[in-house]
């Protein structure tokens, strides 16, 4: 389709930096205003409301990327969500260090870009780390390791998606949208809240029939692409320090854009802040958990919204193993700090001759 507008200086892959970037730029300022966040809605002390204004942008998601292929924009029949060897393992062990990693930098990867918009350093060193972690797991010293893990797989031949099971898309994905839609009718949020995070939602089926439909060319093709960051966080570090020889794609331009909206609405709502570092042991679990992060999202085959906003929308059954298990994965590392801070305290009052809580 994208021939048909007649562009003759610009390919799809220049207009699909474009697209990113108003899209990123829509989606930093909402995540920034609904303070969207996946971990958050599991650990979170307002997880109640967090996990309300996620599945809201999930529901919304899901009914727009399934009305697409229903109206016959998009497919996703040779999307790398929809492969018949299912690497199951990786995914799993991904999953599990993502979510692990996330519950240790205090944020997924987009809470944490959205907040380095908003002046938190602490976030930016994260982001960059998670970055040259997860383009040496995709192309680096780590990439044996993911080759290896990702060689365990179970054939699941057609039985991919929800879409193949009795009921097909329609009932699958009308049950996630309704389930999650009266899970956060009643979360507590406002509505205002709700509204954003809706909009929000949106944005995962514009980039999906932008990329696969809007900016189709035959002749040139490009990947079809929505919210993600992971490979977006690799391909903008390898473009900012080899962009002579290496093109700006829709991952460079969506993570400028979020950056962009969120500092964008920080400033406007006076939220912009200058935050760092406490002490060096917080900054050590903050770079372990973006080593997890990076590895993690690579094996899992994305991140919070690469695999989850974004993938579970497709139905993808691969999509729905990776969220569940970053989920678990949060858990299990919540529960362990928990223990963690008892026991430390325990200790603390003993020390002191005092009766330990």
């Amino acid at each position: 389709m994208f021939e048909s507008f007649g562009f003759e200086e610009t390919t799809a892959k220049q207009a699909s930096v474009l697209l990113a970037a108003v899209v990123g730029l829509a989606f930093g300022v909402l995540a920034q205003r609904t303070r969207f966040c996946f971990r958050r809605s599991l650990v979170g002390e307002d997880r109640r409301q967090a996990l309300g204004i996620w599945l809201t942008a999930l529901a919304v998601a899901v009914i727009g990327t399934q009305a697409a292929v229903f109206a016959g924009l998009i497919n996703f029949d040779a999307h790398r969500f929809m492969v018949s060897e299912v690497p199951f393992l990786a995914i799993a062990i991904g999953g599990l260090l993502f979510g692990a990693g996330m519950v240790l930098t205090r944020g997924c990867i987009s809470r944490l870009t959205v907040l380095t918009g908003g002046g938190n350093l602490r976030a930016a060193l994260v982001v960059l780390v998670f970055a040259v972690v997860a383009h040496a797991t995709l192309k680096g010293v780590l990439a044996p390791l993911r080759v290896a893990v990702g060689s365990v797989t179970v054939d699941m031949g057609e039985s991919v998606s929800l879409a193949a099971l009795p009921g097909g898309a329609l009932l699958w994905g009308g049950l996630i949208a309704l389930a999650a839609l009266a899970y956060a009718l009643r979360s507590g949020n406002r509505p205002g809240q709700l509204v954003m995070a809706a909009l929000l939602g949106l944005l995962v089926p514009a980039a999906w029939v932008g990329t696969g439909f809007v900016l189709l060319d035959e002749f040139d093709p490009i990947a079809m692409e929505s919210l993600s960051f992971t490979s977006p966080a690799a391909d903008s570090l390898f473009w900012t320090i080899a962009s002579s020889s290496i093109p700006a794609g829709f991952g460079t331009g969506l993570l400028g854009g979020v950056l962009a909206g969120a500092l964008i609405a920080s400033l406007l709502f006076g939220e912009f802040r200058w935050q760092s570092f406490d002490a060096p042991r917080q900054t050590g679990r903050y770079m372990t958990g973006a080593a997890m992060m990076g590895v993690g999202g690579v094996l899992a085959g994305g991140c919070t919204l690469g695999a989850g906003l974004s993938g579970v929308p497709t139905l993808s059954l691969a999509a729905i193993e990776a969220i569940v298990m970053i989920a678990l994965g949060a858990f299990a590392m919540q529960a362990l700090l928990s223990r963690s801070s008892a026991a430390d305290a325990a200790t603390s009052a003993r020390h002191q001759g005092l009766p330990a809580e």
